[in-house]
C-alpha cells in the first residue's frame, strides 16, 4: 500500500474540502507515492512522535494538529516544529494532518466528545453554509431514470436522514445538431424537439468532480445541459460542535464533577454555577470561545470546550455554565476515532496507535 491509498481512506472519512480557511491540513511531509511500511496515529507530531515511528518501523504519521501550521522560512532546528520537521525527512517519515477536516464531520471530534457523555438528540451546533450544491440537467425521460440511479450512486440526492432524494419536472427541450455534431437523438441541421426531464438533485460540495462525472459517463446526449448553484442552506451534518441532551438531568456541581472523571483531567475552569439542572449539553473541541453564544442560543445548560481567557467567562451572563476541561483533553480520543475507522478500512496493513502523550500541559 503506498501513503496516497491511506490518504484515499482518510479522505473519504473527512474530506480536506471541509477543512477551515486558516488550516494547514493534508501530506506536511514526505511523498505520497513512497510505500508505506506502517502509520502511527497521534494527536501531535513531536520528536518524540518521530522517534516513536522510527521504533514501530512507521514510515507515515497520521497527526491531528499539524506540525508545520504556518509557512516555515528556515529549516535549521532551533525550535520543536523545525526539529519534528528535520527528523522526519531525515528518517523518510511522511507526516499527514487532519484537524478541522475532522472537526466538521458529523461523526467527528465533536461526536466522541458526545459519546463519552452519552448525549443524545444530536446536532451540529454551528453547521457550515455553503457546502450544499444543487446540480440541474435535462434528460429524455425514458434515460432518467438511468442518470437519476447514477448520480444517486455517485453521493447525490442525500438530504440529513433521507437518501435517494430529488425534484423531476416534464418537459419540452429543443435543440438543432450542427454539421459536426454527433446527435444520439435528431438529425444536423433540423430543430429537434425532445420530451424531457429537468431533473434537481442536491450533493455536498467535496462530490462535484464524482458527480460530474456520473452525469457524463450516463447522460446519452452528446452535449449535456446541466447548472451548478452553490445554496446558502446550512449543512445538517457538517460543521462546528454538537449540541445533545443528556438521558437524565443532573446538578450543575454533579455534571462537573464528572468531567474530571469522563475526560481524565486534572482540573475544570467553569464559570459560577446557577443553581439549576443540567439537561442539554453543547461541546466543541479544543478552541472553542468563538461559539459561547452559538451555545447560549441554543439553549445549552453547560458549554464544554477549551482554551477559554478569563473575559470569556463573564460572557456567560448567568444564561449558560462554561466547563475548560483543557485542550487535549477534549481532543484525547481522536486518534482512536481515527484508529477505529481505518482499522475497519485497511485490515491488512500495521497501523498503531501512538503511546507517546503529547499534552504539553501538567498539573499539581
Amino acid at each position: 500500500m503506498i501513503i496516497k491509498e491511506v490518504m484515499h481512506h482518510i479522505e473519504e472519512f473527512a474530506p480536506l474540502n471541509y477543512a477551515e480557511d486558516f488550516d494547514n491540513v493534508g501530506l506536511l511531509v514526505g511523498n505520497e507515492d513512497t510505500k508505506a511500511t506502517g502509520a502511527l496515529i497521534t494527536l501531535d507530531t513531536l520528536e518524540s512522535v518521530v522517534d516513536e515511528a522510527v521504533e514501530k518501523n512507521c514510515n507515515l504519521i497520521i497527526s491531528f494538529h499539524p506540525i508545520i501550521f504556518s509557512g516555515l522560512k528556515k529549516l535549521t532546528g532551533k525550535n520543536y516544529v523545525e526539529r519534528a520537521v528535520i527528523k522526519a525527512i531525515q528518517h523518510n517519515i511522511a507526516i499527514y494532518a487532519i484537524h478541522t477536516a475532522l472537526d466538521n464531520q458529523y461523526k467527528g471530534v465533536n461526536d466522541m466528545i458526545a459519546e463519552k457523555l452519552q448525549l443524545k438528540n444530536r446536532e451540529i451546533l454551528i453547521p457550515k453554509k455553503g457546502n450544499i450544491k444543487k446540480l440541474t440537467t435535462f434528460v429524455p425521460v425514458e434515460n432518467t431514470e438511468k442518470v437519476r440511479n447514477a448520480l444517486f450512486n455517485a453521493g447525490a440526492g442525500s438530504i440529513g436522514n433521507y437518501d435517494n432524494c430529488s425534484f423531476n419536472l416534464k418537459g419540452s427541450g429543443s435543440f438543432r445538431p450542427n454539421k459536426d455534431a454527433n446527435p444520439a437523438i435528431g438529425e444536423k441541421g433540423k430543430v429537434h424537439f425532445e420530451e424531457e426531464m429537468q431533473l434537481g438533485i442536491t450533493f455536498p460540495s467535496h462530490l462535484e468532480p464524482k458527480v460530474l462525472q456520473a452525469l457524463f459517463n450516463s447522460h446519452p446526449y452528446e452535449e449535456v445541459a446541466y447548472e451548478i448553484t452553490t445554496l446558502e442552506n446550512r449543512h445538517q451534518h457538517l460543521g462546528m460542535g454538537m449540541i445533545g441532551e443528556l438521558e437524565q438531568e443532573t446538578s450543575e456541581e454533579e455534571f462537573l464533577k464528572s468531567l474530571k472523571t469522563v475526560f481524565n483531567t486534572g482540573v475544570v475552569r467553569h464559570s459560577a454555577v446557577r443553581g439549576k439542572t443540567v439537561k442539554k449539553v453543547a461541546v466543541l473541541g479544543g478552541s472553542g470561545s468563538f461559539a459561547i453564544d452559538n451555545a447560549k442560543n441554543a439553549g445549552a445548560d453547560v458549554f464544554i470546550t477549551a482554551d477559554l481567557k478569563y473575559h470569556d467567562f463573564y460572557k456567560t451572563e448567568g444564561k449558560i455554565v462554561l466547563a475548560d476541561i483543557g485542550h487535549y483533553e477534549s481532543e484525547q480520543f481522536t486518534k482512536d476515532l481515527l484508529y477505529s475507522f481505518l482499522s475497519k478500512k485497511i485490515s491488512n496493513f500495521a497501523l498503531i496507535l501512538g503511546d507517546t502523550n503529547t499534552n504539553p500541559i501538567k498539573y499539581i
